[in-house]
């Protein structure tokens, strides 16, 4: 599909609406996105969307270079609806992204259509509940982010495997490095191998940020031991 044609499609719709290519570089940007994020489209076109965005979860950055949306585009897979803090003219605002998957010519990697509707008192509701409950109930911060973990988190897009999900559970659990090797029956170097793919897919640095985030997203509620 051809740049005018992405053109014409984010046009179409009166919400903030932008489309990228298979690299995460911005080639359609509408009316309402320049209202939106105060950026005209000559200001973002050619530009890496993340730079634009600066997006967050609950956890901290998350637009990088190993944006876990554009690895589910690039595989085809589908894509839920996802909230992400934002920057704009007014500040850091929350909103809801949408992902549509665009196909090209035969034998070319997919582009994606992203639109974006705020939500930002919803959000900041969510939030302040999840702290109320932290502050003044019986339950654990982790209980409290479980019972309102977000399935609408940009991290819960990212694919990992069977044993990559064993190894974050045991990891959330407090396990250490030579214990999962030994539950699991591999090498401590396979295991430190499997934490760092973690790290990278969630674009985090460290096992602690990995647990959090991975909490947040909601990609421990079914894999926890």
């Amino acid at each position: 599909m051809q740049e005018r044609e992405l053109k014409r499609l984010v046009d179409s719709t009166a919400d903030a609406a932008f489309a990228i290519d298979a690299h995460g570089t911005i080639v359609a940007w509408n009316a309402a996105a320049e209202a939106f994020f105060g950026r005209t489209a000559q200001e973002t076109l050619g530009r890496a969307c993340g730079t634009i965005l600066e997006g967050a979860d609950e956890c901290g950055p998350v637009c990088s270079a190993r944006c876990g949306i554009r690895h589910a585009v690039k595989e085809r897979k589908p894509i839920h609806a996802f909230d992400l803090e934002v920057a704009t003219p007014q500040g850091r605002t929350w909103c809801t992204v949408s992902v549509l998957r665009v196909e090209g010519a035969p034998g070319k990697e997919p582009c994606s259509l992203h639109v974006v509707r705020p939500v930002h008192v919803r959000k900041k509701l969510e939030l302040l509940v999840r702290d109320f409950l932290i502050a003044e109930t019986a339950l654990s911060a982790e209980q409290a982010r479980t019972v309102l973990a977000s399935t609408r988190s940009a991290s819960g897009q990212v694919e990992l495997t069977r044993r990559e999900h064993e190894v974050l559970a045991l990891l959330a659990s407090g396990t250490k490095t030579a214990t999962i090797a030994e539950q699991l029956h591999i090498s401590r170097t396979t295991v430190n191998n499997h934490v760092q793919r973690i790290l990278k897919k969630l674009g985090v640095h460290s096992r602690l940020e990995a647990v959090r985030r991975a909490e947040h997203a909601g990609l421990l509620r079914s894999q926890r031991p």
